[in-house]
């Protein structure tokens, strides 16, 4: 596929109504795959509320970090994914300033929310099995801890990884444009 067609692709799955629709699926698949096939009606109805809850908050998001950036809420997503890969520098040095506002901004809220949203799904992730256990449900204990330490291993790895790319594009940036 061509960089025309992969441009096409991501432009497509930035639309509001791609990432609504992702997550009912996504969201109704997860819930068919605990409650079983009979349990369809609720896992439609708790997905489309679920779809359209998280829609309305990542486009809320998106509109607050493009006005705070000082860019659209179209060009956000991309932004995200070029730091996400510490892809290309944008060629436009107003897009190069709205990168290096936009990292800080991440990198801000990522230093505020450090110090709860971590722990807290430590919490979540590694505390509920053992209410799996007390209810003497040991399989769904076993598999809610592998599932946990799984995820949290992830979430660290992404996050140290993600910091990082955020820091080296800043540094290409502010090498190449001398945004301080």
């Amino acid at each position: 596929m061509g960089a025309k067609g992969q441009a096409d692709r991501r432009r497509w799955r930035d639309q509001w109504w791609a990432v609504g629709l992702m997550v009912l699926v996504i969201g109704v698949a997860v819930r068919l795959g605990f409650r079983g096939w009979s349990a369809w009606p609720e896992a439609l109805v708790g997905g489309v509320v679920y779809a359209g809850f998280l829609t309305w908050f990542l486009m809320r998001r998106r509109r607050r970090d493009a006005k705070a950036v000082g860019t659209e809420p179209e060009r956000v997503p991309e932004l995200e994914r070029r730091i996400a890969k510490n892809g290309e520098l944008p060629d436009d040095p107003a897009e190069q300033a709205a990168m290096v506002r936009l990292i800080r901004r991440r990198e801000e809220k990522l230093r505020r929310n450090r110090w709860w949203a971590l722990p807290l799904l430590g919490i979540l992730f590694l505390g509920m099995p053992f209410l799996w256990f007390a209810a003497g449900n040991v399989p769904a204990g076993l598999w809610a801890l592998g599932f946990g330490v799984a995820f949290m291993g992830w979430m660290i790895w992404f996050n140290r990884r993600f910091v990082r790319r955020m820091a080296a594009m800043r540094r290409r940036i502010e090498g190449v444009g001398g945004y301080a």
